[in-house]
């Protein structure tokens, strides 16, 4: 591969709120079908949220950590904050990260977007929605669930030293709350 050859570098960007198994596998498909992953943090500027509970660096670290684990190595993780102007937002990413050709995404506008700038662009793996869910993640957590088992480990170790759980429930209003 030539220096400036990037075919075989891919894109995927997501919330990640929190990093889940699902995540994980869509991760390390699209890690194996590349030569080099950039991972984009979506909505980095968000946070103490509950549908947005962790910063861009938490969010950070529980991708890195999972990924180290797993002995995945060729990646690279860029926050993006959220840009609401479609006809530029393209521009913004690519601005943003390291070069790549393609981009893994179910997003229908992120279809047509990269699409039209005239980038590959491939459907990204599903794995088991109903419950790979950060939506269904947070809601365990605030309800008091069992939700470790859908998260790899190094997501709870970093849930664990940032009290991930206690800010959940207090910016969601308790456990009482409705769910998030």
């Amino acid at each position: 591969m030539s220096r400036n050859d990037y075919s075989g570098h891919s894109l995927v960007v997501g919330r990640f709120q929190p990093f889940h198994n699902g995540h994980m596998e869509v991760l390390r498909k699209c890690a194996s079908e590349s030569d080099h992953l950039v991972i984009g943090i979506g909505s980095a500027q968000y946070s103490h949220y509950p549908s947005d509970p962790f910063t861009a660096g938490e969010r950070y670290l529980m991708i890195n950590n999972s990924l180290r684990d797993e002995g995945i190595s060729n990646y690279s993780i860029v926050p993006m904050e959220d840009l609401n102007r479609f006809s530029v937002w393209v521009a913004h990413v690519v601005s943003m990260a390291p070069p790549f050709k393609r981009v893994y995404t179910n997003n229908p506008m992120t279809k047509r977007l990269f699409m039209e700038a005239g980038f590959e662009v491939r459907n990204s793996p599903l794995y088991n929605r109903d419950v790979y869910s950060g939506t269904e993640i947070r809601r365990r957590i605030v309800a008091g669930e069992e939700w470790r088992s859908l998260v790899p480990k190094a997501v709870s170790d970093v849930m664990d030293d940032i009290d991930g759980v206690g800010r959940l429930i207090d910016i969601s209003g308790g456990r009482d709350n409705a769910p998030i």
